[in-house]
């Protein structure tokens, strides 16, 4: 397969590695070792406005990092910049589309034929096609890539299969704090793919340019893939429609969860990268596709399926999913402060990251992260507070709202705060996500929740609220 670069850096210092092109004039740059030539349709991507593409130069990390906040200012802090557009924005406009801005896009909230609950409930009967060509799709490679991706995120990379992915997360030095969350998929012996969030952009490039100045290990190119949109198919009947438009023998129910592969689509002139997964809990997957391929692979998908099986969705049931299968929103679950054993995700530190032989094995924030997996009764540091699901009597709380536990006498306390909550449309209940001092965090730990500085009952729940569908190969046999 091959991807054309938007923006590259390199460390140990390499010069710059190419000169200023028109978008129109892009070199096309191996991804892999395959064979596989990718090739530039000569239809436009149809779109009213411009989609915003990154400069199709290729930088050094110099450059990099003295303009990552200038070229990439779609994150919210950068509120006085025009909001971009995928290469989705007039279909999403013909299917009726609500647009708001989010991590710098213009995307879609919800469609005028569903709503957002009706939606919700199609993707978990059905299927539902989302627009996620505002992530950030970034690609690593070099003899260095698998040891910088160890030092930055605390997972097993080593020892990571070729095409299969994990979640994981950057890390700040020293404090072991997010900086995002991502998933990072190995496509080669150093070789890999990873996305991280929209309204992150400018924070996560600043800081990539900023680990790979300081990094001093071999050489590890890192390149935006600004000319790929993303689209995820989730729900159960994914894997038939995903099948109905394939062009090649790709057998996707030997796809598991977690495993990637390069597929042909229909509509597609290019060869896409499909992953078994998503943020909803549903079966389904993550296609990666080249830019001026993603309207046309899109609107296969729909018509193929027909509005009976297949609809779009928008943010707004995609945030409910996301919430009932207890998955993370960065910037409201998580942020800078927030460690993964806080988080509740002290699985994605790897077992092999445990115990570092040396300080150059160890990933950022090893020394807080590692302690914190050991409870203070046992010698560690433990951790104050742990992310917990909720559930809420009454109207449904909202982020901000207070947590807080009543004592036998009447006297109540603050243990901590939501930071997502909703009504569940599938459960028909009020569900929420926050963090609770430690030793609180136990499911059936009754507490209250202050909504609209009324309390209402709540219980700690486990999460996913709703049973994860994740395909994960045949049950096995009795």
């Amino acid at each position: 397969m091959k991807f054309p670069g938007a923006v590259s850096t390199a460390s140990k210092g390499l010069r710059a590695l190419g000169n200023s092109r028109t978008a129109n004039s892009t070199p096309v740059r191996a991804f892999s070792s395959s064979a596989i030539t990718l090739t530039r349709p000569t239809r436009p991507v149809a779109t009213t406005k411009p989609v915003q593409t990154r400069p199709t130069c290729l930088y050094s990390r110099q450059d990099l990092a003295s303009q990552s906040l200038r070229t990439y200012a779609s994150s919210p802090s950068s509120s006085d910049a025009p909001p971009q557009r995928t290469a989705l924005y007039d279909v999403h406009l013909a299917h009726g589309a609500k647009m708001v801005p989010f991590g710098g896009f213009e995307m879609p909230v919800q469609y005028s034929g569903l709503s957002v609950s009706a939606s919700h409930h199609f993707t978990r009967e059905k299927a539902s096609l989302f627009d996620v060509g505002h992530m950030v799709q970034h690609r690593f490679e070099g003899p260095g890539a698998t040891a910088f991706l160890q030092r930055i995120t605390p997972g097993s990379l080593q020892t990571l299969p070729t095409h299969q992915s994990t979640l994981s997360a950057l890390l700040w030095p020293g404090t072991g704090g997010i900086v995002d969350d991502t998933i990072v998929t190995r496509l080669g012996p150093e070789l890999f793919y990873v996305v991280t969030n929209a309204g992150c952009r400018a924070k996560d490039l600043a800081y990539l340019a900023e680990q790979l100045a300081a990094w001093d290990g071999a050489a590890v190119r890192h390149e935006v893939l600004a000319e790929h949109g993303l689209v995820a198919l989730q729900g159960p009947l994914a894997e038939e429609l995903l099948t109905q438009v394939l062009k090649d023998n790709t057998n996707l129910g030997e796809l598991y969860f977690g495993h990637s592969c390069w597929a042909r689509l229909k509509g597609a002139l290019n060869p896409v990268l499909v992953s078994r997964g998503g943020y909803t809990g549903e079966d389904g997957f993550e296609i990666s596709i080249a830019l001026a391929d993603t309207v046309a692979v899109t609107e296969t998908l729909l018509s193929t399926a027909g509005p009976e099986r297949l609809q779009f969705a928008g943010l707004g049931a995609r945030d409910s999913l996301r919430l009932e299968a207890g998955m993370c929103l960065y910037g409201h679950d998580l942020d800078d402060s927030t460690t993964p054993v806080e988080a509740a995700l002290a699985w994605i530190v790897g077992k092999d990251r445990r115990t570092p032989a040396a300080d150059a094995d160890k990933f950022h924030g090893a020394d807080v992260v590692l302690s914190q997996l050991t409870p203070r009764s046992k010698g560690g540091s433990g951790v104050a507070r742990r992310r917990i699901g909720l559930v809420v009597d009454g109207a449904p709380a909202r982020e901000g709202a207070e947590i807080v536990a009543v004592s036998a006498d009447g006297n109540s306390e603050k243990i901590g705060v939501v930071t997502s909550g909703c009504p569940s449309p599938t459960l028909g209940k009020n569900i929420a996500m926050g963090y609770v001092k430690d030793g609180l965090h136990k499911a059936g730990t009754e507490v209250q929740v202050l909504v609209r500085g009324k309390p209402r009952k709540a219980v700690v729940t486990k999460m996913p609220f709703v049973p994860s569908k994740y395909w994960k190969g045949p049950a096995s046999s009795p």
